[in-house]
């Protein structure tokens, strides 16, 4: 398992800087659960990886700073009874969260008036279900 994390096309996370710890697994695998340590852990340290750039850095930082212990991201899979496949599963899920920490901001939205024709509509519309709800009313003598 000693693979590069492929985080995107342009950000590879080196095997080397990927720390994994092993436990035993409270999740299925009956009797097997208590003999093979199946579950995984998964750390990165962020602020000390020379793979990513500053700008990327403070993105990171910024946008996982709550899941952060001294810089360092751990992930946590003990979904499966095979080690490997847990292993594979905290690969996954690490480099998607990456992934996503990293991606560029969002356009911002450009605030635009609304067209004559949507407020001729959304007025109609107002008025047509006031005359239906004013058909309701029983007359009162």
């Amino acid at each position: 398992m000693a693979d590069d994390l492929h985080v995107s096309d342009r950000l590879v996370i080196p095997a080397s800087e990927l720390r994994w710890r092993f436990s035993r697994s409270s999740g299925p695998g009956g009797q097997g659960v208590n003999t093979a340590d199946s579950r995984v852990e998964l750390s990165w340290s962020v602020t000390e990886s020379p793979v990513l750039p500053p700008v990327l850095r403070d993105r990171v930082l910024e946008r996982l700073g709550n899941r952060l212990v001294d810089g360092v991201i751990t992930i946590v899979a003990s979904e499966f009874r095979s080690q490997l496949r847990n292993r594979d599963a905290a690969r996954a899920r690490l480099a998607a969260l990456i992934a996503r920490a990293v991606a560029a901001p969002p356009r911002q939205r450009r605030a635009t008036k609304p067209t004559r024709g949507s407020v001729e509509r959304r007025i109609s519309a107002k008025k047509q279900r006031g005359a239906i709800k004013r058909g309701r009313r029983g007359e009162a003598d």
